[in-house]
């Protein structure tokens, strides 16, 4: 049994996070931390220092701002984190790698099994297609949406981009970019309306066709179940940076 604490229990992810874990029977919900209280089944509390039991696992559906006090906590107590939140600076970026260095830490900018698999499938188009065919990213979320473009979106970025030998650029729109497309660019675009969960999707245009590679979440619910197995994966494994490949390799 892996006992949880969810960070930022009272939002719609915590809430759902703590529905899916209730279904289960390797993974208890033993406390929340959240600014907000609410009656949930468990004691919320408002920060880390007021929690009275030490979890298995932490899972962090939370806010960037929240991330130094919860990786103290963690490095402190030796306790494993899965790292949800996005929207996260370069300096907050270093700061997961170094507490890696000491802690286990599960990160990825999506926890959908569906998105890594679109990932996976990415590499190897650009790998088939040689450069030929050019490259763009689309990705569509909801008008609350505060972070463009998605992690999700630079993390297919980069998927390609390593692939092809960091050789290439990411250009954002095109409203400022008085200039013709150049070959070694990979361009990212958003759109935010309405109630979309996510969507994201990569052109690969080449000459006289297209092929698209597309993945739409229709329910929080994907994001949620990754976590859940994220963290019941992560719970006695040693110090590093883990991903949603090593949970996919290890199944």
């Amino acid at each position: 049994m892996t006992d949880v604490v969810i960070c930022g229990a009272c939002g719609k992810m915590g809430r759902v996070i703590a529905d899916i874990i209730s279904g289960r029977e390797d993974a208890r919900v033993v406390a929340g931390i959240d600014k907000v209280n609410a009656e949930l089944g468990f004691p919320v509390y408002e920060s880390f220092s007021q929690l009275t039991v030490k979890p298995d696992v932490i899972i962090d559906f939370s806010h960037p701002s929240v991330l130094s006090e919860m990786l103290d906590y963690c490095l402190t107590n030796g306790v494993p984190v899965v790292v949800a939140t996005t929207g996260y600076n370069e300096a907050q970026l270093s700061e997961i790698h170094k507490a890696a260095e000491s802690i286990p830490v599960f990160f990825t900018f999506n926890m959908s099994l569906g998105i890594n698999l679109m990932a996976e499938l990415a590499k190897k188009a650009v790998a088939v297609l040689d450069g030929q065919f050019d490259i763009e990213i689309i990705e569509k979320h909801h008008n609350q949406k505060i972070d463009a473009p998605s992690g999700t979106a630079i993390l297919l970025a980069e998927a390609i981009n390593k692939e092809l030998g960091n050789k290439y650029s990411y250009v954002y729109d095109r409203h400022s970019v008085r200039a013709k497309r150049s070959k070694t660019e990979i361009g990212l675009h958003s759109i935010r309306g309405g109630t979309i969960v996510g969507e994201h999707e990569i052109l690969f245009a080449g000459r006289d066709e297209v092929i698209s590679l597309k993945h739409e979440a229709h329910s929080k619910s994907v994001f949620a179940v990754g976590a859940v197995n994220a963290a019941v994966f992560l719970s006695g494994k040693p110090a590093g940076l883990y991903a949603m490949s090593d949970m996919l390799a290890e199944a």
